[in-house]
C-alpha cells in the first residue's frame, strides 16, 4: 500500500507537491511541510504537449518518495492507456491521478481532412485502471462553477467517477471557500467515503494576469480579486502571495479536507515561505482563518470569489424538449422493442452487408439522417439514448460522461459554443432523467469502430 493510501486512511493530512516535468530541474522533496507529510506529484502536459512523460520523469526520482503520476487523456485512448499502467505497474507507480486533460495545445478539429484529436475520459481510464486492483486512483472535480447547469453537470460526472472506482478527488485550483465547502458537504451528504484535497496555487499579480489573458481553463480570477492583486503589485508587497496560500491550507484542514495538493511552488525558497506562515498561523481557529483571509482579499459582501453570471441558467427551449420526446420515440421505437431488436438482427445477419458498397451506402444513409439532427460524426457506437439525444461528438473533446473543468458560466473550453453538458444537464433536470447522467458509465469508442455504422454494429451486438 502506499504511503498516500495510509495517510488517506488514518486521516492524515498531507501535501502532495507538484512538479512539472518541463523543468530543467526537480528539486528534492521536503519529507514535511511544516510537520505534515509530503508526497510527490509530477504533471502531465502542463506547459506544452512535449513535456516529458511523468512516468519517465519519476525514473530519476529516489525510488523511496511516494510518487502521484498524472495521466491526461489528451490525444490519447485506451490502448494507449492500457500500454501506460503496465509500464506503472512494472515500475510498481501505485498512485495515480486521472485527468481528461484541458485543451492539447495543438488541437485538431479534423478538418482538412486531418484525424481529429481526441480525449480519453477519466470516467474511462478509473473503471479500465481499476480492473488492475494495483493502483489508488485519483481524479478531478472543479467545484468552481457558478451557472447552475454547469455545476450541476460537474456533480453528475463526479458521481460517474466514483462509481467507476476512484479513491480520492483533488479539487480544481480556487480561491472561494463556499465553493470548497459545498463540494466537502456534498461528499459528506451523499455518503462517499473518498477523500478529497484541495488543490492550492499562490497567486500573485504576474500569475493572476496571466491567467486572465490565457484564460486558463477552469481557474476562476474575478475582476475583484485582480484589484486586490494590482494594489499589492504597485505596493510591492509580496508577503501576501505566501500568507494567503498558508491560510487557505489550514482553512481546508479545518473544513475536513484530507489534504492539499499544491501547485506552482516547486521552488524551497517558495515553500519554506508557506511553511513560515503556516506556523505562524496554525494555533488559530477557522473563524479567526477566516478573517484574516477575508481581511488580506478585501472581503465586504462576501462575492468577491464568484463571477457574474445574470445570464445564464436558463430553461431548456420548447423546440429543445419536443426535439427531444420526437427523438426518445423513434428510439423506443426502431432500438428498444424486442419486435425491432428481432428485425433488425435478421436483416443485418444478411451477408449483403459484407459487400463494400452496401457497407458505404448503409454509412452514408446513417450519416445524412442524423448529422442534420444531432451532429452525427459516424462514430459507430451511437451514445444518443445515454446522452439525451445530444451527440457527444459535438463536444470538441468528444467527451460522453460529461463536461471537462474548463467550462466558464456554460461555456465550453474553446470559447466556440455553450457547453453541451450544460445543456443535457438542464434538458436532463427538465425531462426527469437526472440518474441517466449520473449512472450511466459510457465505455470510450475504439479507434477501430470509429468510421463503420452504429445501426449494424448495434443490431449485431445483441447477440453478443
Amino acid at each position: 500500500m502506499s504511503q498516500l493510501s495510509l495517510y488517506l486512511q488514518a486521516n492524515t493530512f498531507c501535501i502532495l507537491l507538484e512538479y512539472l516535468t518541463s523543468k530543467t530541474e526537480i528539486f528534492a522533496v521536503k519529507p514535511a511541510l511544516a510537520g505534515y507529510p509530503t508526497v510527490m506529484t509530477l504533471a502531465d502536459r502542463v506547459h506544452s504537449d512535449e513535456d516529458m512523460p511523468p512516468l519517465k520523469a519519476s525514473l530519476s526520482c529516489p525510488e523511496s518518495i511516494d510518487k502521484v503520476i498524472h495521466y491526461s487523456g489528451k490525444n490519447r485512448d485506451i490502448n494507449d492507456f492500457k500500454m501506460f499502467l503496465d509500464q506503472a505497474a512494472t515500475l510498481n507507480i501505485e498512485n495515480l491521478l486521472l485527468l481528461t486533460g484541458d485543451k492539447l495545445k495543438k488541437h485538431c478539429d479534423g478538418n482538412n481532412g486531418l484525424p481529429r484529436t481526441r480525449y480519453l475520459e477519466s470516467v474511462n481510464a478509473v473503471s479500465v485502471a481499476k480492473q488492475y486492483g494495483i493502483f489508488n486512483l485519483g481524479v478531478a472535480f472543479n467545484p468552481f462553477k457558478y451557472a447552475e447547469a454547469e455545476r450541476d453537470a460537474q456533480y453528475l460526472k463526479l458521481q460517474k467517477k466514483l462509481k467507476a472506482g476512484a479513491d480520492f478527488i483533488v479539487a480544481q485550483v480556487g480561491y472561494d471557500m463556499d465553493a470548497l465547502k459545498q463540494a466537502k458537504a456534498f461528499l459528506k451528504n451523499h455518503h462517499y467515503t473518498q477523500k478529497i484535497l484541495a488543490c492550492i496555487m499562490p497567486l500573485g499579480f504576474a500569475r493572476a494576469s496571466f491567467i486572465v489573458k490565457h484564460q486558463i481553463a477552469g481557474i476562476v480570477i474575478t475582476s475583484l480579486l485582480l484589484k486586490v492583486l494590482t494594489v499589492e503589485k504597485q505596493s510591492e508587497i509580496t508577503e501576501n502571495i505566501y500568507k494567503r496560500c498558508a491560510l487557505q491550507i489550514l482553512m481546508c484542514q479545518h473544513i475536513g479536507f484530507a489534504g492539499i495538493h499544491l501547485s506552482a511552488c516547486h521552488k524551497p525558497d517558495e515553500q519554506m515561505l508557506i511553511e513560515f506562515h503556516i506556523e505562524q498561523y496554525q494555533h488559530l481557529n477557522l473563524d479567526e482563518l477566516e478573517s484574516i483571509w477575508n481581511s488580506l482579499w478585501s472581503v465586504s459582501h462576501g462575492k468577491e470569489f464568484v463571477p457574474e453570471c445574470t445570464l445564464y441558467s436558463q430553461q431548456p427551449t420548447s423546440k429543445q424538449l419536443m426535439k427531444y420526446h420526437q427523438l426518445n420515440f423513434i428510439h423506443g421505437a426502431l432500438f428498444d422493442s424486442q419486435l425491432a431488436q428481432g428485425i433488425g438482427r435478421f436483416i443485418f445477419k444478411k451477408a449483403f452487408w459484407q459487400n463494400t458498397f452496401a457497407t458505404k451506402a448503409l454509412l452514408k444513409v446513417e450519416y445524412f439522417s442524423k448529422h442534420s439532427i444531432v451532429g452525427c460524426e459516424s462514430c459507430g457506437q451511437c451514445r444518443l439514448g445515454e446522452t439525451l439525444y445530444i451527440c457527444p461528438e459535438t463536444c470538441p473533446k468528444g467527451l460522453a460522461n460529461g463536461p471537462c473543468g474548463g467550462t466558464s458560466l456554460d461555456r465550453c473550453e474553446f470559447g466556440d459554443r455553450e457547453c453541451i453538458h450544460s445543456v443535457k444537464a438542464r434538458l436532463a433536470k427538465a425531462v426527469g432523467q437526472t440518474d441517466v447522467l449520473q449512472e450511466k458509465l459510457i465505455p470510450t469508442v475504439p479507434i477501430e469502430v470509429r468510421g463503420t455504422s452504429s445501426w449494424k454494429n448495434w443490431y449485431l451486438d445483441l447477440e453478443a
